[in-house]
């Protein structure tokens, strides 16, 4: 019998239903539920202790099921949204989704792949990259007016590759603005937008208030080094978010997902 300061696990069931209890079509159906369009969705996954790495990257946190989540959101997705920081950290090849994938946007009316879109302030892209060169989809890349296609001779290469897409505020032709970026993809009908980072870009985002959601993996460990946060700069307010649910996997990750409060979402 515990004493009066314990809890008696036996009666006490306190944890979120397991995610392996669900199917892909349930998933979906948990992750889409009242998402708008345009949409812009943000990825990512932390510990317990707020670090977004471990050993350098996000790739060893999360698990099974928080890949299993990630594929699916891509599923979904008309664009996939990466800055070109992650790109090259975290080691991104071209945007192809795996047949299951491609078989689920096809019954549904979608073009095989997501768009990747690949946001950098200074070109720095490689057009010789996989991204480009074995992309089934031709991508975006959403830069400054001062190094756009016309504007410098990497941006004419890149345009090779790529659609280059200058998104600066006039008074700022040297900085990308991020409400741009959305409108820009939003006019090419890529209403549904999928972010996968990184924490310098996410921080930009909320600064700008553009994030409609966040779907946040929670690994339960501590990693207490230097890791970084999943967002990083400053924002002039907070920006209020609310849970729309909370799923546990394997190895007890929390998988959750967070809508901006002013959202009508149920």
């Amino acid at each position: 019998m515990a004493g009066t300061g314990g809890i008696e696990a036996q009666h006490v069931n306190v944890l979120p239903p397991t995610i392996a209890d669900l199917s892909d079509e349930d998933l979906i159906g948990l992750y889409t539920a009242g998402a708008g369009e345009p949409w812009l969705r943000v990825n990512f996954v932390a510990t317990l202790d707020g670090s977004a790495s471990a050993g350098g990257l996000s790739g060893s946190l999360g698990g099974d099921d928080d890949l299993r989540v990630f594929d699916l959101l891509r599923r979904v997705a008309d664009v996939v949204l990466v800055a070109a920081g992650t790109v090259r950290d975290e080691g991104y090849g071209p945007m192809v989704l795996h047949d299951a994938d491609v078989t689920w946007r096809r019954a549904h009316g979608k073009p095989d792949h997501p768009v990747f879109a690949i946001v950098t302030g200074s070109l720095s892209l490689d057009p010789s990259s996989r991204v480009f060169t074995e992309a089934p989809v031709r991508p975006i890349v959403l830069t400054s007016a001062s190094v756009s296609a016309a504007a410098s001779a990497r941006g004419r290469a890149l345009a090779e590759v790529a659609d280059v897409v200058a998104c600066s505020a006039h008074s700022d032709p040297d900085s990308v603005d991020v409400g741009l970026v959305r409108r820009a993809l939003a006019e090419r009908g890529l209403g549904t937008i999928h972010c996968e980072g990184g924490p310098s870009f996410l921080g930009a985002l909320i600064a700008a208030d553009a994030v409609d959601e966040l779907t946040l993996t929670i690994d339960p460990s501590l990693e207490g080094g230097a890791g970084p946060r999943i967002a990083s700069g400053a924002s002039p307010e907070l920006r209020r978010m609310r849970p729309v649910h909370v799923l546990r996997g394997a190895g007890d990750v929390l998988l959750t997902r967070y809508v901006r409060a002013r959202s009508s979402i149920e």
